[in-house]
């Protein structure tokens, strides 16, 4: 009697573990992978929990991809050259026909440029990076002492006297 075989079987393999690292390399979701399998994005949880080689294969992708954003964010944060190339189709004459002989393209301009730093990515470098110092909000812990009231315990009768004493001296 043949045992039932589950659809996570077809994927548990090395071709389809190849698969599902492939999409997670790619930057596919989670629901994006689940859809390609054909199943629920819980089922997809469920495989995960349940399946270590099918959880490292998506994370070992996602890794990758993580790795080349983190590699190309550092890169604008800090600036870099890069080498622009103009070519340009050029046809030969040939010298016993005159006739135009077979076309190539030849190197006619290169230049190097400076790509400056952007200050964009350094402050999301920076505040993901070094958050204790580059946070938006800081608890500075700053404490003081409530401010003493001079006026607090005099009646009424003492404040109208204090507030015509000042009327008179010209102080409104």
């Amino acid at each position: 009697m043949a045992t039932a075989r589950g659809k996570f079987d077809d994927w548990r393999t090395e071709e389809g573990l190849l698969k599902l690292e492939a999409w997670a390399r790619d930057g596919r979701t989670d629901q994006q992978i689940a859809d390609g399998i054909g199943i629920a994005r819980n089922t997809l949880s469920l495989w995960k929990e349940r399946f270590p080689d099918i959880s490292d294969a998506l994370k070992k992708g996602k890794e990758v991809v993580d790795i080349q954003v983190e590699k190309a964010l550092l890169r604008r944060a800090l600036g870099y050259q890069v080498t622009e190339t103009t070519r340009e189709r050029v046809v030969s004459t040939d010298p016993d026909t005159g006739l135009p002989g077979p076309a190539r393209m030849e190197v006619t301009r290169e230049v190097t440029r400076e790509v400056l730093p952007d200050t964009t990515a350094q402050i999301f470098w920076l505040k993901n990076r070094r958050p204790d110092r580059w946070r938006d909000k800081r608890d500075l812990g700053v404490e003081a002492a409530p401010a003493e009231n001079p006026l607090a315990g005099l009646s009424t009768q003492e404040l109208r006297q204090l507030i015509a004493q000042g009327q008179a001296e010209g102080h409104d």
